[in-house]
């Protein structure tokens, strides 16, 4: 396991992540879409906090940990509601939010932090939690991960 495996709190990294964006020149601009390019941003926005939700609503349901710390603490293997379509949708939100905020900011360097917070989050957080999971739930785990991608 990679020695960054399961230290960074998700919602750490996306405070950087948002940080960084904020802070990065300009590389170039980003055409703004008139009057609906707040619309876009404030819906996106929204759409990334429900997926979010929504994850972490299923998680409640079925009485697990929502600790993105510790996934050996998994007592069940959610594979309802949201989860029929991603495997990670709490990560999928905070990457939709993060998108709403580089479109906001309207900066080319901010939109280049997004594979990185993906490739990051994937090798750092996803991959260890789904060892964790397999470890845990074994043929359950890969037959769940055989037919609901990982990001979308």
């Amino acid at each position: 396991m990679p020695a960054l495996a399961l230290k960074v709190p998700p919602l750490a990294l996306v405070a950087l992540s948002a940080l960084a964006m904020w802070l990065l020149p300009p590389i170039a601009a980003l055409p703004r879409l008139g009057p609906w390019h707040m619309t876009l941003c404030i819906a996106l926005a929204l759409l990334g906090a429900a997926v979010c939700l929504a994850g972490v609503l299923a998680f409640r349901l079925a009485h697990t940990t929502v600790d993105p710390m510790r996934p050996t603490a998994a007592t069940s293997l959610v594979v309802r509601g949201i989860y029929r379509y991603t495997r990670n949708p709490m990560y999928l939100g905070f990457l939709l939010m993060l998108l709403a905020w580089a479109l906001y900011l309207a900066k080319l360097s901010a939109l280049l932090v997004l594979p990185c917070f993906a490739v990051y989050l994937t090798v750092f957080q996803i991959k260890p939690e789904e060892a964790a999971l397999r470890e845990r739930f074994g043929s359950d785990f890969d037959a769940y991960a055989a037919l609901v991608r990982r990001w979308l």
